[in-house]
């Protein structure tokens, strides 16, 4: 079965509270009942594809938008996994819109994507000014557990961050399956597992900057890592084969902006 899933998400802060306004779903995708276990001023959602993962031909949608003051975090129920496909794009459009004073957090739980997948992912945010993005993505290539090699497939990704027109930052990559760009140095160098972390809200010091890579060097052995400072924020990417690893990092990143730049302590979502 082809889906053509959607899901719409509106959030208000009112009263001390963020809370969800309004929710339009077609299967696949589900979000469960908001909680809060961090007081109310913060929705904690997690959303899920009850079709287990995501084949050729399926197009899926994501509307989330923020009102002022709003504050999410949003991930999803379990790794995503991208299937192999006889031949068929699978395609998911992600927008979301922050409006003043609003934060999201949107952090995800890892991608399988199967060698042999053809799939395109595109993520558009919109910030108003005063708005707050943190997000992040790690994509492991084949099932490395079974021994499976991304040789074949093809897998494109866009992240775009505009505020008032202007773009903050736009990220395009793409991996097509073959042997020589898994095993170069310019490709993934073998190492299956690649992750990046961005937030994107203003400029960030360079004491803030210099602790994210001692973190990096003391967390990250297996695999390779860097950091570049933006105009209005920073990008963390990572190479390896750990998802451990590549997640133990970027949740001490998050726990680390989250107290700097939202007077927030960390509070992991109950699934992680």
């Amino acid at each position: 079965m082809k889906w053509q899933g959607k899901l719409n998400l509106e959030y208000q802060y009112c009263q001390d509270r963020t809370k969800i306004i309004h929710v339009e779903n077609i299967a696949p995708l589900k979000v469960q009942r908001p909680f809060y276990p961090e007081g109310t001023k913060t929705c904690h959602t997690i959303i899920l594809n009850t079709a287990g993962g995501i084949v050729g031909s399926d197009k899926l949608e994501q509307n989330i938008y923020l009102h002022p003051g709003a504050n999410v975090l949003i991930t999803t129920a379990s790794a995503g996994k991208i299937y192999r496909s006889q031949g068929d794009l699978a395609q998911q459009q992600i927008n979301i819109t922050i409006e003043s004073g609003g934060c999201l957090e949107f952090l995800p739980q890892e991608n399988i994507i199967f060698a042999g997948a053809d799939y395109y992912q595109n993520l558009k945010v919109k910030l108003a000014p005063a708005a707050h993005w943190l997000g992040w993505e790690i994509n492991r290539f084949g099932r490395s557990a079974r021994g499976e090699i991304f040789f074949t497939g093809t897998w494109l990704g866009s992240t775009e961050i505009w505020r008032e027109g202007k773009p903050l930052w736009i990220d395009k990559q793409g991996l097509w399956g073959e042997e020589n760009l898994f095993e170069s140095p310019n490709g993934l160098g073998n190492k299956p597992l690649v992750g990046t972390l961005s937030w994107i809200s203003a400029p960030v010091e360079s004491t803030v900057i210099a602790a994210i890579k001692n973190l990096g060097d003391n967390l990250v052995k297996e695999g390779e890592m860097g950091v570049t400072e933006l105009l209005s924020g920073l990008v963390c990417r990572y190479r390896g084969n750990s998802t451990l690893e590549v997640k133990t990092w970027f949740k001490e990143i998050w726990s680390l902006l989250r107290l700097k730049y939202l007077n927030k302590s960390a509070c992991q979502m109950r699934i992680w």
